[in-house]
């Protein structure tokens, strides 16, 4: 399972930083997005895996007499996927903007000054 999940997270960075080094805006945030999600399998992955295990223990017991599954990282990545939404969304409205006003969306084409007709 661990190996599986491994060749996920090599993929998806793989793929985010060739989508992050092209020219499109629309592909700018794609990577940006498979980067998020590569992370929180690596944060999933630090935490480590336990089989039928949940994060809930009794309250009636003194001392841990098996391994459960941290909390923690699923925590963090429940806030992660909360915020990488709102980022996205945001992203989207400022590129759908940045679409309307240039008639591109090519990154060249943001940096290029406008010729002034004389």
């Amino acid at each position: 399972m661990e190996l599986i999940l491994i060749i996920l997270l090599g993929l998806l960075y793989a793929a985010g930083v060739y989508l992050i080094l092209r020219r499109s805006m629309v592909k700018l945030l794609l990577g940006i997005m498979l980067l998020g999600s590569g992370t929180n399998i690596l944060i999933f992955l630090l935490g480590g895996i336990v089989k039928g295990k949940p994060p809930v223990i009794d309250e009636d017991a003194k001392l841990f007499q098996d391994i459960f599954a941290d909390p923690i990282p699923q925590s963090l990545i429940l806030t992660a996927i909360v915020i990488s939404f709102a980022l996205t969304a945001f992203a989207i409205v400022l590129l759908k903007r940045v679409y309307a006003l240039v008639n591109s969306d090519d990154l060249d084409d943001l940096n290029t000054p406008e010729e002034e007709d004389i």
